[in-house]
């Protein structure tokens, strides 16, 4: 199966071919999957270099122009490094662009720390506007793209990352889909954790909501889905663990209820290993959610 990193170029290509709207802006990394689409559209296909902070600048002022820019690098490079250009040059300026990460939260490990951004949505909650996608397989990365792209002038985040769920889902870029139900509590799994949730749950009597996009967080999904299983919530992120959190306690505000946050830990990981390790280290593989949820929510945890 290929990556959500193999279908960004072709993707955002065709988009390039089809709409004069598009540009790409490029700081070296991931430059050769765009030589073709470089030789047709010379004017909005741009490599800055290794400047993030310029790549940034570079969007926001193609942004300015009514231009639709797409900017791309590894998450810690697109997000923290020039933090300070999405939330003036973006933000502060009031323009829009889809920025669209790779290596998410560990996905390289041998990369080591600065390749590493378990904490980007997070940063983005402390902005205003931002619609982020947090796709679980490349068929739902390039629907959330292609949604992205779309739509307006929005400020739009896409999280790619090598982990991948088995099959691909009818993502609209809006709501949660609900997986299974149950009723003895919600798990929200996002993005590329859904499998290992649903194995992680299987048997037990627990509704699974699936989310591909977080920002804005649906609010009615879960709350239908509390009415329906009680209120008591577990969220498994890719990234930080708790980012979405208060999302959780703004929607269910008329309830009382409980949160259980899981996802990447603050603790730094300073031995490279690799992906399958960190995740189980952050203890996100299917056997540690499931002694986790099953513990909170008070069901069944047989082994899985």
């Amino acid at each position: 199966m290929d990556t959500m990193r193999d279908r960004f170029a072709p993707v955002v290509s065709q988009l390039l071919d089809e709409d004069p709207r598009v540009a790409l802006v490029l700081a070296v990394i991931g430059a050769d999957g765009f030589a073709g689409a470089r030789r047709r559209h010379p004017d909005r296909v741009i490599d800055v270099g290794i400047r993030e902070q310029l790549l940034v600048g570079a969007g926001a002022g193609l942004a300015l122009t009514g231009l639709r820019p797409v900017v791309h690098t590894f998450a810690s490079f697109l997000v923290e490094r020039p933090f300070e250009q999405v939330k003036l040059d973006l933000g502060h300026q009031d323009v829009g662009a889809v920025l669209v990460s790779a290596a998410a939260s560990f996905d390289w490990p041998a990369g080591g720390y600065t390749h590493m951004a378990p904490g980007d949505v997070a940063l983005l909650d402390t902005l205003d506007g931002w619609t982020v996608h947090v796709p679980g397989h490349p068929d739902e990365a390039e629907t959330l793209l292609r949604h992205a792209v779309a739509a307006g002038d929005d400020k739009v985040y896409v999280r790619l990352s090598v982990q991948s769920n088995e099959r691909g889902r009818a993502v609209d870029g809006e709501r949660f889909l609900t997986v299974r139900e149950g009723r003895a509590g919600v798990v929200v799994a996002v993005g590329p954790l859904l499998d290992n949730v649903l194995a992680a749950t299987e048997g037990l009597d627990v509704t699974v909501l699936y989310a591909t996009t977080v920002r804005p967080f649906d609010a009615v999904a879960l709350r239908r889905a509390v009415r329906a299983a009680g209120p008591d919530v577990v969220l498994v992120e890719p990234y930080l663990a708790g980012t979405s959190t208060a999302a959780v306690n703004d929607a269910l505000a008329a309830w009382p209820h409980r949160v259980l946050g899981l996802g990447v830990g603050r603790r730094e990981l300073r031995r490279y290993g690799d992906l399958d390790e960190h995740v189980a280290a952050h203890g996100l593989d299917a056997r540690s959610l499931r002694e986790r949820i099953a513990g909170f929510l008070r069901v069944g945890a047989a082994t899985v």
